[in-house]
């Protein structure tokens, strides 16, 4: 048996002890991935096609895993297109051929044909397309549960979004909302839909048929401390580039750029925290206020307000609040919500693109647990009304 086979053996035993197994699609860095781990689930299967980001996963999550006292190394166990991989093969990779009686799927395929900033070619474009063979996934592996995450973008094309889903949703209990990172203390206004079906078997029956249930049946999670951000904090306007600033009064530290920002001081001991983008035409920048986020590039950001949406697309990485740079790998990944016991390789500036890509395209972590979360209680909700129904 391979290194790699007896891995994967390793993971299998300890998730079904421990959490329902999970299948990760387009798993990226592994974002969603952590917050699925961190509400009791277990990854056993993962899926990137892209080779750096496959090493960037799995030297991120190995570092995190340890961190925790898991010593599961991580691996992207399938780094084909998934329109190349066969469910058989699938299901024999993670579970060894015989899918077990409880199992998820989740993941969040490419969306720059949906963005407001992207091609908007809807699914029309190669990166629509991909959504669409996620779905082809869900139908052919049948999971116990599914989430599905994406841009607001998507919405726009609801219509069709509706008829590729038919074949899920006679099987599942299905439902959407549009999450937004901020409100579950990340320093990010990032707007994102989630979308979440669960096998109707996994409910009761009452008699011989089981009821329908209401729209929005889904038990979305909900963080008080932060819950309406955007509107219920009074945030600053921008300031002159360099200037001495007071944070504003009620509004959280937590929520603020000022948290993930790295000193000088500290940018050997924290990882990954010395890797950012040379800024040219440095003299010209500094024309550019604190907190002057409504450009089209050049965005700087404020040190205590949010970040905007993290889409690192072109190199066109947000300016540090009041240092004439462009903030960090380390700064990026904390404004996600990434622990710094997450550690990427540093290999030099040539990956540092691929980087602030992988970055900007994952699910904030403290959101994807927040998510997982309700799924979790779901799921054991509906396994104690089953147990209750049979006594």
């Amino acid at each position: 048996m391979s290194i790699p086979q007896q891995r994967l053996l390793h993971c299998m035993k300890k998730s079904h002890k421990k959490g329902i197994p999970i299948l990760s699609f387009y798993s990226g860095g592994g974002f969603l991935d952590m917050g699925f781990e961190s509400a009791g689930f277990e990854i056993v299967w993962t899926n990137e096609i892209d080779a750096t980001f496959a090493t960037f996963h799995e030297a991120g999550i190995t570092s995190w895993r340890k961190s925790r006292g898991n010593g599961i190394e991580a691996e992207i166990f399938n780094k084909n297109s998934i329109a190349k991989i066969d469910p058989d093969d699938i299901i024999r990779e993670a579970f060894k051929g015989h899918a077990p009686q409880r199992f998820g799927i989740i993941g969040g395929p490419p969306c720059q044909d949906f963005s407001i900033n992207g091609s908007r070619k809807g699914f029309r474009g190669s990166r629509g397309r991909l959504t669409r063979l996620f779905i082809d996934k869900i139908v052919d592996l049948k999971p116990t549960f599914f989430v599905m995450e994406n841009v607001k973008g998507l919405l726009k094309h609801e219509t069709h979004l509706m008829k590729l889903l038919q074949g899920v949703k006679a099987d599942y209990d299905f439902d959407y909302k549009t999450l937004n990172a901020i409100d579950f203390g990340v320093p990010q206004f990032r707007e994102r839909v989630f979308f979440i079906g669960i096998r109707k078997s996994t409910r009761p029956k009452e008699g011989k048929y089981r009821p329908r249930l209401p729209k929005n049946w889904f038990t979305w999670p909900l963080n008080n401390t932060y819950n309406g951000a955007f509107n219920r904090f009074d945030w600053p306007s921008a300031s002159k580039f360099g200037g001495k600033i007071k944070r504003p009064e009620g509004v959280p530290l937590k929520l603020c750029v000022k948290k993930c920002l790295v000193p000088d001081s500290q940018f050997k001991s924290v990882p990954n925290a010395d890797e950012f983008f040379n800024l040219y035409g440095k003299a010209r920048r500094k024309q550019i206020k604190e907190g002057e986020t409504n450009r089209p590039s050049f965005k700087r950001l404020h040190r205590f307000k949010y970040s905007p949406t993290a889409c690192y697309g072109n190199n066109e990485v947000h300016l540090h609040p009041y240092k004439n740079r462009r903030i960090s790998v380390r700064e990026a990944l904390r404004i996600q919500g990434v622990s710094d016991r997450y550690i990427l390789p540093s290999d030099g500036e040539l990956l540092l693109t691929k980087k602030f890509k992988m970055i900007g395209n994952g699910v904030p972590v403290p959101l994807a647990k927040a998510v997982a979360a309700s799924v979790y209680k779901c799921l054991e909700t509906r396994e104690r009304l089953i147990k209750k129904k049979k006594a």
